[in-house]
């Protein structure tokens, strides 16, 4: 890099295969953080020499990594791939993203997130779907892992349109068991049952034994027989589904516990005899034999 009467500019390309092979050595010996110096020299001399090889900041943010300073690891390796996307390497870029999404998912679910939704922008751009999708299901599962359910809706909703998109249609009824089990958990059964009826545009669901499954599931919610829909989400289709969502199906349970609300006169009743008891049960039954809606 030095500078002389018979050398009037530094010589970048071979400062940067130097500090490149210095952050080697660190590396080997261990000494991350003198490692991460290195790369970033090599990242700087790489740019001064309009080289544009920004691969050096994600080795510096693995360096990092090592140190376990997973946030400093994440924000160089997020500048390496916003420089890829400027020079025109969208794909290298969202690897990247993904790179980062995976380093800091257990320390900060939330930012891997919005790690994951990106590097999906940036396949869906390039109408890579396929890895569009892999990033999107991701960010889906870590939103409902997070209980963050309005945000899984509309993540979910953006998965299955994909789908449909390449016609994968027997994943697109996947989505929708996903959908309508994040709503149910949201209590919002409207926007489940929603859900389900706009499924039956997609080519084979009306028939097919998970639109069976959601309809019978469905049922009992409306009707609060908890016991209808412990045997649905307890059955292999819904077991046997991507964890976080085998969880909600588990964990899922009716409005009120699936216990039919107590008459108001059920004292009187019982002071007066089987007879009236009896008279008013048949009521009680009658008036939510409709069931919620």
């Amino acid at each position: 890099l030095k500078t002389g009467f018979l050398k009037w500019k530094p010589d970048y390309d071979s400062a940067a295969t130097e500090y490149g092979k210095a952050a080697v050595a660190f590396k080997n010996a261990k000494q991350f953080d003198q490692a991460r110096e290195a790369c970033l020299r090599e990242a700087e001399a790489h740019e001064n020499n309009k080289a544009y090889l920004f691969i050096a900041y994600e080795q510096a943010g693995m360096m990092l990594k090592e140190m376990q300073r997973l946030p400093e690891a994440v924000q160089l390796i997020e500048k390496a791939s916003m420089m890829y996307l400027e020079n025109g390497t969208p794909d290298t870029a969202a690897i990247a993203l993904e790179r980062a999404g995976k380093l800091i998912e257990n320390v900060s679910p939330e930012k891997a997130v919005q790690l994951y939704q990106q590097a999906a922008s940036v396949f869906e751009n390039e109408e890579r779907l396929r890895q569009a999708l892999e990033m999107l299901g991701k960010a889906s599962r870590l939103l409902v892992r997070g209980r963050r359910l309005d945000e899984a809706a509309l993540s979910l909703q953006k998965e299955k349109s994909i789908y449909k998109e390449i016609e994968n249609y027997p994943t697109c009824y996947k989505k929708t068991i996903a959908q309508v089990l994040v709503h149910l958990h949201r209590n919002d059964y409207v926007a489940a049952e929603r859900c389900v009826r706009e499924s039956y545009s997609i080519p084979g669901f009306n028939g097919s034994e998970d639109c069976a499954a959601l309809e019978q599931l469905l049922e009992g919610y409306d009707q609060q027989d908890q016991d209808q829909v412990s045997e649905v989400c307890n059955s292999p289709l819904f077991k046997y589904m991507d964890n976080d969502y085998a969880k909600l199906g588990l964990t899922l349970v009716v409005p009120g516990g699936g216990l039919k609300k107590k008459s108001p006169n059920a004292a009187q009743d019982k002071a007066r005899g089987p007879a009236a008891a009896g008279s008013h049960a048949d009521e009680e039954e009658d008036e939510y034999s409709g069931g919620l809606c």
